[in-house]
C-alpha cells in the first residue's frame, strides 16, 4: 500500500521523555511540531514510526502507545522500509523530506531496559519540514 494515515500527532515539551498525543498540530516549514521540545533540531525536525511496529513491540511490552518512542508523528499503512535518505513524504498538507533513518541512542532508555530492545535506532526516520502546515490524527500520508 503506498498511501496511509496518522494515527497520532506527538508532542512534548521537554526532551527524553515519551511524547503525548494531542491528536493535531502545526508543522513549521524548517523548524518541526510547534511546541514540542525537539523543534529547530538540524535535520532531525520531525520523527516518524510505524504503528506496525509499535504493536510488534507491545508484544515484549503490552503498555506502548504512540508516542512511546519520542516520535512525532505515528503512522500506518505506509511502508517505512521504504525510506530512503532525500526522499519525500506527504503528511496531510504537509511536505518532508527523510534526513535520516534511524539514531544512536546514547543512553538505553526505560523501553530498552525493560524489553531488551528498543525500535527508533533502527526503524525511527527523520525529517526536514518543507513545507508546513496543519496535521492530524488521519490526515492521509504518502510518497511523493
Amino acid at each position: 500500500m503506498s498511501e496511509g494515515r496518522i494515527v497520532a500527532v506527538c508532542r512534548s515539551d521537554r526532551k527524553g521523555i515519551p511524547k503525548d498525543d494531542i491528536r493535531k498540530g502545526v508543522l513549521v516549514e524548517e523548524s518541526g511540531l510547534e511546541g514540542d521540545a525537539h523543534a529547530g533540531f538540524a535535520h532531525r525536525q520531525i520523527s516518524l514510526i510505524a504503528m506496525e511496529d509499535i504493536q510488534t513491540a507491545r508484544e515484549k511490552l503490552p503498555a506502548l502507545r504512540p508516542g512511546s518512542f519520542a516520535e512525532n508523528l505515528t503512522v500506518e499503512g505506509i511502508d517505512l522500509g521504504e525510506a530512503r535518505v532525500g526522499r519525500r513524504i506527504r503528511a496531510g498538507a504537509t511536505l518532508l523530506e527523510i534526513t535520516q533513518i534511524g539514531k544512536e541512542c546514547h543512553t538505553k532508555c526505560e523501553i530498552y531496559r525493560t524489553t531488551g530492545d528498543c525500535i527508533m535506532p533502527k526503524k525511527g526516520i527523520f525529517c526536514r519540514v518543507l513545507k508546513g502546515g496543519e496535521v492530524s490524527a488521519g490526515d492521509p500520508v504518502e510518497w511523493d
